[in-house]
């Protein structure tokens, strides 16, 4: 290998550029790029160190203010839960307030009956005080009358029998006055007992209007703590949401310097990112240079078997008049990846691909051959199809229209084919009409008249192609009696065809059977098989 490049072999020989060599100047710029890295480095490490600092100026101005929120947000939770309690002992005084005061519209009503009862009370006993003299007098004279009458009729019992008559009168009549005064005693009993319960009600109307008017006046007075407490806390609540704006417009500005030193913090944390990454470009580009160079140390040692000291003196090779030795590198290294690598098993490779492709050219020719022959059976297999779908459903439809006039007398029924050109893909329609009705879809048909349809449909199929069993499971559940006894008229007419198996409940049905099973359970808890075979019918 000599200065300029060229490197000279036993295998061959390759020109270099006309530089200084391209070892030397791979070594130089390799030098160059390692003290431009350590420079930068350096320069990234005085970066960093700013970078640092200032982050420790920015991380102790974030705690204090880290602190300074704790603190405000505290500060704001210990009177927010003061204000809270304000707010419910103001509530309470409120609610008590309006208590109190329809309290009183309650009993105003009934201080003002009482007052009215009490008034009327004394009023009656008045009265009756101004009454009881003469009623004691009006007694007095009676039984004052009364001894007169009795001296008076001793006196006309011993005078003479013959005024007997007058005797009983005078006794008719002072019997008359007993019963009077006994009549006055009971009420004047009466009445002192009423005067006693009014006397009693009027002593509990007295005390209950004192204990009102303590009521009120204590209301009275909480009403007028109350006002002063409201206005006193209307004043602190005022005072509270002064400082809580203060606070407020504080803690934004807070958040406005935090975010600002956040701000700064992301721009040095990427700068040191983008610094950390260029010092890791340089140090691989670094690595990649010493690699490149004791690798081709290495080979030098390899191929030459000397130092790369000695390759650099050797003498440089004669070119091609009009050839640069770049130029002819690139020839000779093309000329090279054209002839590629040499393959010594290609002729047993080749006569295994030839092999393969023999034996897949005869199985593609049986599958052809195959296919031939499957598209032959399916085209027959289609035809056959056809030609018995087209019968079965001609059998269908004619039995069909005939079971649906048979079930629905004066009606018209019938199938057709949604795609009578294609059989194999063709739908099959069910139209049905009961007689006074003119139905487009079968969904607008009752529940009965549908069960019918679908009955002449299924009667329809058997009679086309006749089965010796037939099992039919509660088909006429949802038939009313006219179509009950069609439909048995139907099992009627297929009776002597085949054999039906029929679940019902009906007992119309099962009085059409020739045989009914039934099953029952046994006190014992097993089930049992019951049968009964009916008459023979004539």
């Amino acid at each position: 290998v000599t200065r300029a490049g060229d490197r000279f072999g036993a295998s061959g020989w390759r020109a270099g550029t006309g530089s200084a060599g391209a070892t030397g100047a791979a070594l130089d710029e390799a030098k160059a790029r390692v003290e431009a890295a350590a420079r930068e480095f350096e320069a990234a490490e005085r970066v960093l160190a700013g970078a640092r600092n200032a982050m420790g100026g920015v991380k102790a101005v974030v705690e204090a203010a880290r602190r300074s929120e704790q603190q405000m947000v505290a500060e704001r939770t210990r009177r927010g839960a003061r204000r809270q309690a304000l707010d419910g002992v103001i509530t309470k005084l409120q609610r008590d307030l309006a208590d109190v005061a329809a309290e009183r519209t309650a009993l105003e009503p009934q201080r003002a009956e009482m007052a009215a009862r009490h008034v009327v009370d004394l009023k009656t006993v008045v009265a009756r005080e101004a009454a009881l003299p003469a009623l004691v007098e009006a007694e007095s004279e009676a039984a004052a009358r009364a001894s007169q009458r009795r001296e008076a009729s001793r006196r006309l019992d011993e005078r003479s029998n013959a005024m007997q008559a007058l005797r009983k009168d005078l006794e008719v009549r002072a019997a008359g006055l007993e019963e009077r005064q006994r009549m006055l005693s009971a009420r004047s009993a009466e009445i002192d007992a009423r005067l006693s319960q009014h006397r009693e009600e009027r002593v509990a109307a007295e005390a209950r209007r004192l204990e009102l008017d303590q009521v009120l006046a204590h209301t009275k007075t909480l009403h007028g703590v109350v006002v002063v407490l409201a206005a006193t806390l209307e004043e602190g609540l005022a005072e509270l949401r002064e400082r809580r704006r203060r606070q407020s417009e504080a803690a934004r500005a807070a958040t406005a310097q935090l975010d600002g030193l956040r701000r700064e913090r992301q721009s040095a944390e990427r700068l040191l990112g983008e610094t950390r990454e260029r010092l890791q470009r340089i140090e691989l580009d670094e690595t990649e240079v010493r690699l490149r160079l004791e690798n081709l140390t290495e080979q030098i040692r390899r191929e030459f078997d000397c130092e790369p000291s000695s390759i650099i003196d050797a003498p440089l090779p004669d070119l091609p008049p009009g050839t640069a030795p770049t130029t002819r590198v690139r020839d000779l290294e093309r000329d090279l990846r054209l002839l590629g690598p040499i393959n010594p098993l290609a002729l047993e490779e080749f006569s295994a691909l030839r092999e393969r492709h023999t034996l897949i050219e005869s199985q593609l020719g049986d599958i052809k051959t195959t296919r031939r022959d499957l598209q032959k059976v399916i085209k027959a297999i289609d035809d056959e199809i056809v030609t018995v779908f087209a019968s079965a459903f001609a059998d269908v439809r004619d039995n069909f229209e005939k079971l649906f006039s048979l079930l629905f007398p004066g009606g018209q029924g019938g199938l057709k084919l949604t795609d009578p050109d294609n059989l194999l893909d063709t739908g099959i329609e069910v139209e049905a009409r009961p007689s006074g009705k003119n139905v487009k879809k079968l969904s607008l048909l009752s529940g009965g008249e549908r069960s019918l349809t679908a009955l002449a449909y299924l009667f329809a199929v058997f009679r086309s192609r006749p089965s010796p069993f037939y099992l039919l499971d509660e088909v006429e559940a949802a038939l009313d009696d006219p179509n009950l006894h069609r439909f048995l008229t139907l099992l009627e007419e297929f009776r002597g065809e085949a054999q039906l198996l029929v679940v019902s409940h009906q007992k119309r049905t099962m009085e059409a059977a020739d045989c009914l099973y039934g099953v029952t359970m046994q006190p014992g808890g097993s089930s049992k098989v019951v049968s009964e075979r009916v008459a023979i019918r004539a």
